[in-house]
């Protein structure tokens, strides 16, 4: 697999590689029914990876409890053992967070799906981690209620891997992203001890650690169970699609619009590379004479909904908009918001491979972030096309390669690396809801000093002293950032030794 097939336990001061896979096998068999571990080939294949597929790796096992004991008692077999484990839920996760190890367990939460409750009067529901994201909404729907963080992926992904990774979705500009709206997590320690996190309440006394578990990837412990927060479901809302002739216009539009003191229930953006390719597969719509469109939603009453477009229509018509149309039906709207959460999908049917990149920079930076990665797909001789969670400056360019072509996933890599990077130097970070995972663990070297690594790598050791939970992930040691030319150097240079060979 050429540089994809890198070697994922990069930390030097663990080594797994003498475990008693026997013993192993033979302890969760104890443990699981024969139906709820895998460990033939054949079996093991499906979880070789997660929704980034450049990278793959066989487990010894897979492990499908189906209750909280079991995940205690399987945490404690492989603790017992010194065998890594890394949780997984639907395998959705676009940035390695899943991937196996080669000398550990995945545990799969994918049979923990039961909706233990839904309290309409308090606005919550309490949820096994296996349940999916839209699930919680089609349950509370009786109620009038939704859950509010909405990824792309939420019909199929769970709300325990949406914990792990901190997940947003087009609707968290104004709802918040997944840590805005859980309120407890039990969890399963390496040792097997269950904690629990936050509680029913608005606040919890003492460190927010609630906060500290939502996005940890894994690495500090397995969450059984996630009491979230329910909305009450608007009485309307209506999106507006505005074209733009320049993407630096578009840009400038997203920035125009918060100054204006408008939080919108949504903000999206896409370029025409991306319009292109969605519209044949949805047919949403879109200007594709357009350079850049704009999605931008109202919910709430009918009167708000009204004055808030009205008020967002005059901002973007400010801002250069060429075109601007608002949705007259429910079924358009959806139609608009169906285009842009198939974007994904869509580029994979334009392309063999598509590399999803997650960063995050100042609103008003969007203009100049596409056009430099229009120099970087001459560079790297790759196409890309970009959406955007515009609203916060999430970034989700798609770099479209084929991984039969040799050199072309190095070129890839060295690509995304690149946009991460002016991602940081803009202002921003280098993952907005994606996570870190194994895919752009080198990157942290490019935003983090060794002494802000070194607290990392603290808090870490404090929740998993063995380092068990999902090792080689998230957090480089200052060995692996010196291995791939990554240190932390102000005015540095990122070199590519396996680009410069090619």
């Amino acid at each position: 697999m050429g540089s994809g097939q890198r070697q994922h336990s990069a930390e030097a001061e663990q080594d797994f590689s003498n475990i008693d896979r026997a013993g192993l096998l033979a302890a969760l068999a104890g443990i699981l029914p024969a139906s709820a571990l895998l460990a033939e080939r054949e079996d093991l294949k499906p979880y070789e990876c997660d929704g980034l597929s450049a990278y793959r790796e066989l487990p010894v096992a897979v492990a499908l409890p189906e209750n909280e004991a079991q995940v205690v008692a399987v945490i404690k077999a492989c603790h017992a053992a010194g065998v890594p484990i890394v949780a997984r839920g639907a395998g959705t996760g676009l940035s390695g967070g899943a991937l196996p190890h080669v000398n550990g367990v995945v545990l799969s939460l994918a049979k923990m799906k039961k909706i233990v409750r839904i309290d309409p009067v308090a606005c919550v529901a309490v949820v096994q981690p296996g349940v999916r994201n839209l699930a919680i909404s089609e349950a509370a729907a009786a109620h009038g209620l939704y859950y509010a963080p909405d990824p792309s992926s939420q019909i199929a992904c769970t709300i325990g891997g949406n914990v792990a990774e901190n997940s947003g979705g087009v609707h968290c500009l104004k709802y918040g992203l997944t840590v805005h709206n859980v309120l407890r997590a039990r969890v399963v320690l390496v040792d097997g001890e269950i904690i629990e996190l936050g509680n029913h309440g608005p606040d919890a006394p003492g460190y927010d650690l609630l906060a500290l578990f939502i996005g940890s990837e894994g690495l500090l412990g397995i969450v059984t169970e996630v009491t979230v927060k329910l909305c009450p479901k608007p009485q309307t809302a209506q999106c507006i699609m505005a074209s733009f002739d320049d993407v630096m216009k578009a840009g400038e539009a997203v920035a125009a619009v918060i100054a204006a003191g408008i939080i919108p229930a949504g903000l999206e953006m896409m370029d025409k590379p991306a319009t292109a390719a969605v519209e044949p597969f949805v047919k949403a719509g879109y200007d594709l004479n357009a350079e850049a469109i704009l999605l931008c939603e109202s919910d709430g009453t009918p009167d708000e909904v009204a004055e808030e477009i009205a008020r967002m229509s005059a901002v973007l018509q400010g801002s250069g908009a060429t075109e601007i149309r608002v949705s007259t039906s429910e079924a358009e709207r959806l139609k608009f918001w169906a285009g842009r959460k198939a974007a994904f999908p869509a580029a994979g049917r334009i392309s063999a491979d598509y590399y999803c990149m997650d960063g995050t920079i100042p609103r008003k930076r969007l203009g100049e972030m596409l056009t430099a990665i229009t120099g970087m797909e001459k560079k790297y001789g790759l196409r890309c096309i970009n959406v955007f969670h515009a609203g916060d400056g999430n970034l989700h360019p798609l770099i479209l390669y084929d991984a039969n072509i040799p050199g072309e996933l190095v070129r890839t890599e060295a690509f995304g690396a690149e946009i991460l990077k002016l991602s940081v130097d803009l202002g921003g970070t280098i993952t907005g809801e994606h996570g870190v995972g194994y895919e752009k663990i080198n990157s942290m070297c490019d935003q983090f000093a060794s002494d802000e690594l070194g607290v990392f790598h603290a808090v870490k050791a404090a929740f998993d002293p063995p380092g068990l939970l999902n090792p080689g992930k998230a957090i480089p040691t200052l060995h692996r950032c010196a291995e791939f030319g990554r240190m932390h150097v102000h005015g540095g240079q990122v070199k590519f030794p396996e680009l410069e060979r090619l």
